[in-house]
């Protein structure tokens, strides 16, 4: 349970004066929903007031305060001119405050000629005069009540950032002094403040950097603490060792010998699989740096121990993928597969359930449905999830509820994550790395042509099919839409089509399973020379006769999914090119991006790149929408405390006592009030 202390946090706005239904519409816009979400609503940047008794040049540019008094109006002849009202300082300075949109009458209420009064704004020099645009004007008591530095909010419409700073000071109110949770020679060496002082300083001096990376370290020491506790948790748990002999892996006859990188990876997950605690690890590899093979071993040694595998990917397109390769693959080891996925029925889906429970299906492929109510395993060993950043932790949890004791688990990504993520994201896993490309795979030359240029490429594309060769089209949406305009890929699969003729298919997300999968097939069998589609193709598609990539719009996707879109070719011997179609108007990231793309092949660095130039809420791209972790601590702040937050949460676990202690107490508030509660009962669970 919330240890009561944080009840006053997590209660709903309205219990906090001046908040009704109206008020409570645009704080719900922002996500504050609950006190505790308006203490968490740090602010963005502040406006130092310059309090000054005479205008100065100097001071253009900077938010000033300073009493008037209006001496003329000046009002526009239309209602949509400005009105100006020109005032005096003390010393006889003239200034004109200007009020836009129709605000003559407004203007001449609020100051009245002859009466002097205290206006605050930007001080900015317009032709000959200086002006200050939509002053704020108030009592010489309200003005010397104006804090010098103000505090700027993200805002919605409906609530000023006088009133939300009113709220968030009404919330800090509420907000009690909570126990200490950090290692306190850690906490020293930064000298950072208590968390509640941390808050109050913050939210009234923005620029108060120790306050702010406080905050950003409770966040983080909460998540790798939540992590320690899930690993410890699977640590303690009692799975069944499996120990394979290799006979069915010496079966296998591979199209390659296996890099350096798989072999390591391969030995590593092995020697977790004969351990009694399942296995919890991550395999991240570079776009064809082959992680089919190493989950295909990992498999066979279950299968090898008397066990059954099942291989979990996140579309049916990639599903159908793995079971064709691994049909291929297996062929000679007698290794029985099978596939299920949400579109299989009848008597079909029928014998592969009765499979999976009679012990006669060695290894099941699918989607989401294999581990649906009715899926019955005789002896699930392991489990392996591909583009494991699509699916959650329940399920996950789903899956290895499949069976009497706890399987092994492989979660896998094409997606290369820079170290800091994956530490924030996966510390509960280890962690293997593919970072050789096996041999045979050719380097991608990639180009950043100009949109103005469509119809010189076009041109190529034509070139190109007519060698023989094949090609994608990728578009960002699936029709046109009256609100963006980008170009969709019904729309260009149709002008392409007219141009090219008939050996143009399509491929998106809303097509039904049967026609996607006809579509793949005749583009896979060569039938179709180029495949238009959106990102569904981003993973799990390998023509290699396919060396041509063309992406519109290449300036509107992620880096990271602009990689993974280009590791479709360059899966045969032909020379590969990817061509970035960028817009005429770029802005600087943008620029940097695709230049970046251009100049390297490199997954890794990409990822980096990606994510020091967009962020870790941004950094697969759409996929990952909604996934960042963190809301106090930021990009930099991240990469400067996550080790040391893992550090210190590993000391509580293993040395402090863990929660039971004193710090350990602490550190349940910190786990509570960061609303990584789900941990808190893994300790003592097993």
């Amino acid at each position: 349970m919330r240890p009561d202390i944080l009840n006053p946090l997590f209660a709903e706005v309205e219990v906090l004066k001046g908040i009704g239904p109206a008020l409570a519409k645009p704080l719900a816009r922002l996500g504050l929903k609950r006190v505790v979400d308006l203490l968490f609503h740090l602010p963005t940047g502040w406006i130092d007031r310059k309090a000054v008794d005479a205008l100065d040049e100097a001071d253009v540019g900077a938010v000033v305060t300073l009493a008037v008094t209006p001496t003329d109006y000046r009002l526009g002849g239309s209602a949509r001119a400005p009105a100006r009202v020109i005032a005096q300082d003390g010393a006889g300075n003239v200034v004109a405050l200007v009020f836009f949109g129709g605000g003559s009458g407004y203007a001449k209420k609020l100051l009245p000629l002859g009466e002097t009064c205290t206006v605050s704004g930007k001080l900015e020099r317009y032709d000959q005069w200086l002006q200050i645009v939509h002053p704020e004007v108030m009592t010489r008591d309200e003005a010397a009540a104006l804090p010098p530095r103000e505090a700027v909010y993200p805002l919605s419409e409906g609530l000023s950032g006088k009133r939300l700073a009113a709220l968030i000071a009404q919330a800090i109110e509420r907000a009690p002094d909570l126990p200490e949770w950090i290692e306190p020679s850690l906490r020293a060496r930064h000298q950072w403040p208590a968390w509640r002082d941390a808050l109050v300083s913050l939210h009234a001096d923005p620029a108060d950097a120790k306050a702010r990376e406080r905050l950003a370290y409770d966040e983080l020491f909460a998540n790798q603490l939540a992590l320690s506790l899930v690993r410890a948790s699977a640590r303690r748990r009692r799975g069944s060792p499996l120990v394979g002999d290799g006979r069915l892996r010496a079966r296998l006859a591979l199209p390659y010998t296996p890099t350096g990188a798989q072999t390591r990876t391969i030995a590593e997950i092995e020697g977790d699989l004969v351990q009694s605690a399942p296995m919890v690890r991550l395999l991240q590899g570079d776009v064809g740096a082959g992680k089919t093979l190493v989950a295909l071993m990992a498999l066979l040694i279950a299968v090898e121990a008397g066990a059954q595998g099942a291989l979990l990917a996140p579309t049916e397109i990639l599903a159908r993928q793995h079971y064709d390769n691994l049909t291929r693959l297996l062929g000679p080891t007698g290794v029985s597969v099978a596939i299920l996925t949400g579109r299989d029925k009848g008597r079909g889906r029928e014998a592969t359930l009765m499979g999976l429970a009679d012990g006669s299906i060695d290894i099941l492929v699918g989607t989401h449905a294999i581990f649906q109510e009715a899926v019955r395993y005789k002896r699930l060993g392991l489990a392996v999830v591909d583009e494991q950043h699509r699916f959650g932790v329940a399920q996950r949890m789903l899956l290895t509820q499949k069976a009497e004791k706890p399987p092994h688990l492989l979660a896998m990504t094409a997606t290369p994550i820079p170290r800091t993520l994956t530490l924030s994201q996966y510390g509960e896993m280890d962690v293997s790395r593919l970072d050789e490309l096996p041999p045979g795979r050719q380097p991608i030359e990639t180009r950043v042509i100009s949109e103005d240029r469509l119809g010189e490429v076009a041109d190529g594309l034509a070139r190109h099919l007519a060698t023989g060769a094949q090609a994608y089209w990728v578009c960002p949406l699936v029709e046109e839409s009256e609100v963006s305009d980008l170009a969709a890929a019904e729309s260009r699969a149709a002008a392409l089509r007219a141009r090219l003729g008939d050996a143009v298919g399509l491929v998106h997300g809303r097509m039904k399973g049967p026609e996607k999968d006809a579509v793949m097939a005749a583009f896979a069998a060569g039938r179709l020379g180029l495949l238009v589609a959106t990102t569904v193709i981003e993973v799990g598609v390998d023509v290699p006769n396919a060396t041509l990539m063309v992406i519109e719009h290449a300036d509107r996707f992620g880096l990271a999914q602009l990689h993974q879109l280009r590791g479709r070719v360059g899966r045969g011997e032909g020379r590969s090119v990817c061509v970035l179609l960028r817009g005429a108007m770029l802005g600087e990231t943008a620029r940097a991006r695709l230049a970046l793309l251009r100049e390297s092949n490199d997954g890794f660095r990409i990822a980096e790149e990606d994510l020091r130039l967009r962020g870790s809420g941004e950094i697969l791209g759409t996929r990952q929408s909604g996934e960042a972790a963190f809301r106090l601590a930021n990009v930099e702040q991240t990469s400067a405390f996550i080790g040391a937050a893992t550090d210190d949460a590993r000391l509580l676990i293993d040395r402090d006592g863990g929660l039971e202690a004193p710090r350990g107490q602490a550190a349940r508030t910190a786990l509570y009030l960061f609303e990584r509660d789900a941990a808190v009962g893994l300790l003592h669970s097993g």
